[in-house]
């Protein structure tokens, strides 16, 4: 599915079809939800977050312009709430959890070894990144993991474009090391 199929839904939600938008939540809670983990440390806040972005993008849906993707819209929402909770909450900050939601879809299934293998790979990533500076781990998870363009961690998290072109330099030299000696 892609941005022009999530205009058609956008344009149904505008003239009142609740269930288009619906559709739209299942097909980005995964990653709100991991966005708010990254920033909240919480799952229970990051879950509130994420719930409340949704209401706060549907209210907010007529605002929407298409000038950039449906989702870069949504996970700027996301990223902001995260942030203004993390604020009231004084700036708690705890280690990331390891739960992680990931919205991707394999069409294989590998050898039971290469499962294993690839379980013990994605947990010693998981380890390195939740040893991150907490930017850093928002900014890995978003270009990475959701495939972000520069442009549109920019526009989520109001950096600019060389400040994330740095922290990924430096997240990815730190994830290098912390990998290195965890393998």
């Amino acid at each position: 599915m892609n941005q022009r199929d999530d205009q058609v839904y956008i344009e149904k939600v505008k003239k009142g079809d609740l269930a288009s938008y619906t559709f739209l939540v299942d097909k980005y809670k995964n990653m709100a939800f991991t966005i708010a983990m990254r920033v909240l440390s919480d799952s229970f806040e990051a879950e509130d977050v994420a719930q409340e972005s949704f209401i706060k993008a549907y209210l907010q849906i007529n605002s929407f312009e298409g000038k950039s993707k449906f989702s870069t819209w949504l996970y700027t929402i996301v990223y902001r709430n995260a942030v203004s909770k993390l604020q009231q909450n004084k700036f708690k900050f705890a280690p990331i959890s390891d739960e992680m939601v990931e919205d991707y879809d394999y069409e294989y299934t590998p050898a039971p070894i290469d499962q294993l293998q690839h379980a013990e790979r994605e947990k010693f990533v998981k380890e390195a990144i939740q040893k991150l500076p907490k930017m850093e781990s928002v900014v890995v998870t978003l270009f990475y993991m959701n495939e972000c363009s520069v442009e549109e961690i920019v526009e989520i998290t109001g950096l600019t474009a060389s400040n994330v072109k740095v922290k990924l330099f430096r997240a990815r030299k730190i994830l290098e090391k912390t990998l290195h000696s965890l393998l």
